[in-house]
């Protein structure tokens, strides 16, 4: 697996679907974070996107469960990478606000995870999102929404 950035050149004239497309088939590098985080992006398609992730130890508060923020990142990376799938070349976006509700403790050592990112409505300038991380056996551990705002060209 490469990671890093991709280069200006790289993604110019791409589609957002179209650049994670290529990340997905290892013809762009997948993003540092993806390493740091231990999750990849697995699937995409307009106005969806999935990721999937193991926990790790490394992961663990001081209460023995894996921190929520991990989960917070990886629903708001599949919620914003759905709205990704619908722009342009050139188009970008940011998150302006997740909300995520924890409905379980995610176990370290409980495998694989996945977390599905679909977007529910997309204006020209703010988009809604929203992401479900469920476990290996489908049991809902959380899920939340994303209000991102659509970047255009100066």
């Amino acid at each position: 697996m490469d990671y890093g950035v991709a280069t200006r050149d790289q993604i110019a004239g791409m589609s957002g679907l179209e650049m994670l497309e290529a990340m997905i088939a290892g013809r762009l590098p997948a993003p540092p974070i993806a390493r740091t985080m231990g999750f990849l992006l697995v699937e995409a398609e307009k106005g969806r996107a999935v990721f999937e992730g193991t926990p790790s130890p490394d992961l663990l508060n001081p209460l023995g469960s894996v921190h929520g923020g991990w989960a917070l990142t990886l629903i708001d990376s599949a919620a914003g990478c759905a709205v990704h799938t619908e722009l342009g070349a050139g188009i970008g976006y940011t998150t302006v606000e997740t909300k995520v509700n924890f409905t379980r403790p995610i176990d370290a050592h409980g495998g694989p995870v996945r977390c599905e990112g679909r977007v529910l409505s997309r204006g020209r300038q703010i988009a809604t999102s929203e992401a479900f991380l469920r476990s290996a056996e489908g049991k809902l551990l959380a899920h939340g929404t994303s209000t991102l705002i659509i970047l255009y060209p100066r």
